[in-house]
């Protein structure tokens, strides 16, 4: 008898003594932005403490520039990317680290899009283990089969969104639904597609507020499935359903960027922006800096680079001239903005700001990484490679503002496996901490490239992409 013939019989004899249960596992997954519910969390996964370039690299693989992050099921990795002026999904075999197939996405015109900070493919895709949904703020909606075939598409007006940063939010899937937020300058709204047919189910109206990046969460109560999207100023949940509007909550930044989490039994939003505890520096203090000619008015010939990074955030009509009443108007609009992290009990209708916010912190919070909940605690990454911990029944701080040692700006997401966190810096250091009392560094990986997508986590690997590169870590 060959040893093969032995080694088949040898499996089958261990596989009828098996109960079904191991022969059937789960499909490995990280299906939307921050993975399984949008948590940030893989329950059973054991990634790598030490990895980087070189050191437990499984592989790489060159991809075009995006900052949407990766989405896994089973043996595909999907992305959004955008270059040479055209917007694709990419499809990656999570075992080869090679590309399987890209797809276009029909865009007749390329959203604005701030050049440094902002991407016209920073939605992350969404998946159910059938179908993989793309979103593009320059085109809508578009479902592929797992072969890349195009099963329908939703087109939709190209987004404008406030100083012209370009879209930030991402598609989720809950049963057959697509849920997206359009929030922007004018129209928005809350969108729920058939995942079949790419039809729109319901469509609820925010018209009255402007921008914001958020992605929904949908959050179980009992009998009641909501969804919750914070936007401008105020946080809004909706049923599922029929997209009815059931609470809103006030107090919230202008400029929105975080997803909520769930945990506890509790809905934690944290977010900040320029606002009442932060104002903006007065237009004297930055014409005396900018308005070379001394005319009161600051021109994008005069202004220095980093003023230019963000020049169209203050000049409202695109004439390529700041006046003192754009500058002060766009800071009185940012002025009425509150910063916190709070925590909301469920069962709320209507305004439920004074009723059901069950606790309420406002030191250590985040601009753009959402909020991480991990076994009874709630964690926030300040710009700066600031920490924060809070008991997430309580509201009671840990600890507070604890430097990692990793400076610069922060835009990734934490997620967390295996009682460790892990923590991405734009600069390209990713710090992996203890979910302990304290922020204790375990492991550092350095890359020389920009990165802002969230990690991804399935099964023992690591999935990071980098500004060119998509990497795979295991040991």
């Amino acid at each position: 008898m060959t040893t093969m013939k032995i080694n088949s019989l040898t499996a089958l004899a261990i596989s009828l003594l098996l109960p079904a249960s191991g022969l059937s596992g789960a499909t490995p997954q990280w299906p939307q932005f921050r993975g399984p519910g949008g948590s940030g969390v893989a329950e059973q996964g054991k990634p790598p403490i030490h990895f980087g370039p070189g050191s437990n690299e499984v592989w790489r693989v060159a991809v075009p520039s995006g900052a949407s992050s990766p989405c896994v099921w089973g043996d595909a990795i999907f992305l959004t990317a955008f270059s040479e002026e055209k917007l694709e999904t990419l499809c990656v075999d999570r075992q080869r680290g090679e590309i399987k197939w890209r797809q276009t996405a029909p865009a007749s015109q390329i959203e604005k899009f701030h050049p440094t900070e902002g991407s016209p493919a920073s939605g992350t895709p969404a998946t159910d283990g059938q179908s993989v949904v793309s979103y593009f703020g320059s085109c809508g909606l578009i479902c592929h089969d797992f072969s890349g075939r195009e099963k329908w598409r939703l087109e939709l007006p190209t987004v404008r969104q406030a100083a012209d940063f370009g879209s930030g939010a991402s598609p989720i899937i809950a049963g057959n639904l697509v849920l997206l937020n359009r929030d922007q300058i004018k129209g928005s709204e809350l969108l729920a597609v058939d995942l079949r047919s790419g039809k729109i189910v319901w469509r609820a109206d925010r018209s009255d507020l402007t921008s914001s990046f958020s992605t929904p969460v949908v959050w179980k109560q009992a009998d009641i499935e909501e969804v919750v999207l914070p936007g401008y100023l105020q946080m809004r949940a909706y049923d599922l359903k029929n997209g009815t509007e059931r609470w809103r909550v006030h107090g919230l930044p202008t400029g929105v960027c975080t997803t909520p989490v769930v945990g506890e039994g509790l809905l934690f939003f944290a977010g900040w922006s320029p606002g009442k505890d932060s104002p903006m520096p007065t237009f004297d203090s930055i014409a005396a800096k900018e308005d070379a000619d001394k005319d009161g008015v600051i021109t994008y010939e005069e202004a220095s680079q980093g003023m230019k990074n963000f020049f169209s955030s203050y000049d409202r009509n695109h004439d390529k001239r700041i006046t003192r009443e754009e500058y002060e108007s766009f800071a009185a609009a940012l002025a009425r903005g509150e910063n916190s992290v709070f925590a909301v009990r469920p069962g709320g209708q209507g305004d439920i700001t004074q009723t059901h916010v069950a606790w309420k912190q406002t030191r250590g919070l985040p601009y753009v990484p959402s909020p991480l909940f991990y076994r009874g605690n709630l964690y926030l990454v300040k710009d700066g490679g600031m920490v924060s911990c809070f008991n997430a029944r309580t509201g009671e701080p840990v600890y507070q503002q604890e430097r990692i040692g990793a400076l610069g700006n922060y835009y990734a997401s934490p997620v967390a496996a295996d009682g460790r966190i892990y923590v991405a810096s734009v600069n390209g250091v990713l710090s992996v901490l203890d979910a302990g009392g304290t922020p204790q560094v375990l492991g550092r990986a350095e890359f020389k490239e920009r990165l802002v997508a969230t990690p991804a986590i399935v099964d023992n690997q690591l999935y990071v992409r980098t500004a060119d590169h998509l990497w795979a870590f295991g040991e």
